[in-house]
């Protein structure tokens, strides 16, 4: 039996903290692991906590989610954390992106795409909320394209789905190949690209302009109220 996906929620807002808890533990497969209401509790908790995912938040007393997460990693480089808040600003984001996380994703999302956020960065891929899209290809895209790595046109299909999100359980459905022909295309982007890690290439193709903004297909966060965070 599979093990479920174990969620550590960084939340200084107590009821809304208790009701994600008691939202997740009951999505099937899905698992709280620990609970923080403040940045310092949290790192108090680093050395022995067991978790797949954290969901952070940003503004919080104290210790805000940005100086958390950047001491959190410090520490413990292979934590897999979504910012999860009410603000998408683009300074919010680039300081984020760049010390490392795995996901953005509003409060005002869906309860849905929430719960794909978890699933696909504990499957080792990155979620940001698709109408952060064009605040974060504004905020990161430079003035000169000079020295800018060149893909084939199967690296660029892939490299599109990585900065949408996608797994790569799901690109490799998608393409019908195996998981590991694309993490051997995924390689040699990173590779060529002269970073670290995916998210480091996600954000070399924001940086470059080489991710397709599709600003109307941003996920439905209006729809089914019931579903809403």
């Amino acid at each position: 039996m599979q093990q479920p996906i174990r969620v550590f929620i960084v939340e200084d807002h107590v009821i809304f903290l208790e009701g994600l808890k008691r939202i997740l533990d009951d999505i099937d497969g899905i698992r709280v692991s620990g609970i923080a209401s403040t940045g310092q509790a949290f790192l108090d908790q680093l050395n022995s906590m067991e978790t797949d995912v954290v969901l952070m938040d940003i503004r919080m007393p104290g210790l805000d989610g940005i100086e958390t997460t950047e001491r959190a990693l410090r520490t413990r480089p292979d934590l897999k954390i979504i910012v999860f808040s009410i603000f998408g600003e683009a300074d919010y984001l680039h300081s984020m992106i760049l010390l490392g996380i795995n996901g953005f994703v509003l409060k005002s999302t869906s309860l849905a795409n929430l719960e794909k956020a978890i699933r696909t960065v504990a499957d080792g891929g990155q979620f940001f909320s698709p109408e952060l899209n064009v605040v974060l290809a504004k905020r990161l895209r430079q003035v000169s394209s000079a020295d800018i790595a060149t893909f084939t046109k199967k690296e660029n299909e892939i490299l599109q789905y990585l900065c949408r999100g996608l797994s790569t359980r799901e690109i490799s459905d998608l393409l019908s190949v195996s998981k590991r022909t694309v993490e051997g295309y995924r390689a040699k982007m990173i590779q060529k690209a002269g970073v670290s890690n995916t998210t480091n290439l996600v954000i070399y193709a924001f940086r470059n302009n080489l991710v397709r903004i599709e600003s109307s297909g941003a996920e439905n966060i209006s729809g089914d109220k019931k579903n809403n965070i």
